[in-house]
């Protein structure tokens, strides 16, 4: 299948689902602070992999997994009714800590920077 055709529909999943997510699911184990980062549809439309990012603990982001899990038939129903395909790709949700690794290591690189700085003003003075 034409990978252009994969991705626009890739593009149309994940904006279907951040909109189901922000306003229409309603299952409390489900973080308000969730966002989705990435979806990979299959090359046979089978299967959407559904990456999403949590903003919390380990605890809020187990129940926000658990949460899209139940939530799963309602998510892949309200697919189907929005985009015209011939088979609904099933969604199987992972949890995407890329997000959370960027800011780890932005905090490392401001922290070695200003380290620098000051044993530069040391060794100047």
């Amino acid at each position: 299948m034409d990978t252009r055709r994969i991705n626009r529909i890739s593009e149309e999943v994940k904006k279907i689902v951040s909109e189901l997510l922000t306003m229409e699911v309603k299952d409390p184990r489900i973080s308000p602070m969730i966002s989705v980062t990435k979806v990979e549809v299959t090359k046979d439309l089978s299967y959407a992999n559904i990456y999403v990012s949590v903003l919390g603990d380990q605890k809020a982001k187990d129940d926000t997994l658990e949460g899209l899990e139940s939530a799963k038939g309602f998510i892949r129903k309200e697919i189907g009714n929005r985009i015209d395909l011939r088979y609904t790709p099933e969604p199987i949700f992972y949890l995407d800590e890329s997000i959370e690794r960027g800011i780890y290591m932005s905090k490392l690189i401001d922290k070695v920077k200003k380290e620098d700085e000051e044993k530069r003003r040391n060794s100047n003075e």
